[in-house]
């Protein structure tokens, strides 16, 4: 009965696992829908494993209840059974099958990780391959596209079906670059450089994680992998390096210049086109992003909040509060941001 009952308690956690499991919301976000050669080898790797494990707790069980039911005590019977001790062939049977099993997860588990590491550039693709490095920030992501001259922040494009190279490293402390329906994850690390590649299979959007517990806003650290085709990459680049235009509407004009007063500072953080530094995210094509700070929705509400008090959305960030804008300049600020559309310039 006590069994029972200590089960019950345990039934309300169990039902609130599995109906979470149905929450993902998000494609292209899991791991278990792989699209891409890393993530389709991961995963891959992930079901051999379990068809093994499986294989193996079958077996067990399956001679567990056989032993459990055919030499089970009989009532009255309390003469002690005969003792054996040593059987080769028994023996013989018991290593050689892990053996094998264990030759089963280990040849594709080796060449794989030949494969993951293989940094160098595809033949297929040769000098036209993209490098990028990605800087890891408390807590956003920095993306320079050096051969190209310039960074993009929070959100990184990638042409489909070719191999991407990214150099990883960390401004601050350890994070971790992750891009679950890409590929595994790999550390960035303060003073030390890594290496990853990645490839898309289809266009779309994938979700990026920071995997390292990186401070207060670690789980807020996201970041989206644009995938698309070759000739709408190249215009996203040309974009990109194409001098930024001036504002056409009189109020994003005004919105411009408070950008760039000494009163604010924006651009002493944000670069936009060659103007500005990098100690805040690069705001290029700010227009077309989904998000504002990894994760709040692209809305004029959530940029002022933003703004104006960015600690109370996002702790621990480095940018300071500009509680003393006006409401006019505010809407000016805004209209100037929104005008940033490098796709439509």
């Amino acid at each position: 009965m006590k069994l029972w009952k200590t089960a019950w308690r345990f039934l309300p956690l169990s039902l609130l696992v599995f109906v979470l499991t149905g929450c993902l919301g998000e494609t292209n976000l899991t791991a278990l829908d792989p699209k891409g050669p890393q993530s389709q080898w991961i995963f891959d790797n992930m079901l051999l494993s379990l068809y093994v494990m499986a294989f193996v707790s079958i077996v067990v069980f399956a001679i567990f209840f056989i032993i459990l039911a055919k030499y089970r005590r009989a009532p009255g019977d309390d003469e002690i059974p005969k003792q054996v001790h040593g059987n080769t062939a028994l023996e013989i049977t018991w290593t050689v099958i892990p053996i094998i099993l264990l030759t089963i997860l280990a040849v594709p588990t080796i060449t794989g990780q030949f494969m993951l590491a293989d940094t160098e550039p595809d033949p297929e693709v040769g000098e036209d391959t993209v490098y990028i490095t990605v800087t890891g920030h408390q807590f956003w992501w920095q993306f320079d596209y050096e051969d190209e001259g310039f960074t993009a922040g929070q959100e990184v494009y990638i042409p489909v079906g070719e191999k991407v190279i990214f150099e990883l490293h960390a401004q601050d402390v350890l994070h971790s670059f992750w891009v679950p329906a890409l590929g595994g994850k790999l550390d960035t690390v303060p003073g030390i450089t890594n290496h990853i590649w990645l490839e898309a299979d289809e266009p779309g959007v994938y979700k990026g994680k920071c995997a390292e517990l990186c401070g207060p806003s670690h789980a807020l650290m996201d970041f989206k992998l644009i995938a698309l085709e070759r000739d709408e990459y190249d215009a996203w680049v040309a974009g990109m390096q194409a001098e930024v235009e001036e504002p056409t509407e009189t109020l994003a004009q005004q919105g411009r210049e408070i950008f760039g007063s000494d009163g604010l500072g924006c651009i002493g953080c944000h670069a936009i086109g060659g103007m500005g530094t990098a100690a805040g995210p690069a705001l290029s094509d700010f227009a077309n992003r989904e998000v504002i700070a990894g994760y709040l929705e692209n809305t004029d509400e959530n940029l002022e909040a933003w703004i104006r008090d960015p600690e109370s959305l996002k702790q621990g960030n480095n940018m300071p509060a500009f509680p003393q804008v006006s409401d006019e300049d505010m809407e000016a600020l805004i209209a100037y941001l929104r005008s940033l559309d490098v796709q439509n310039n």
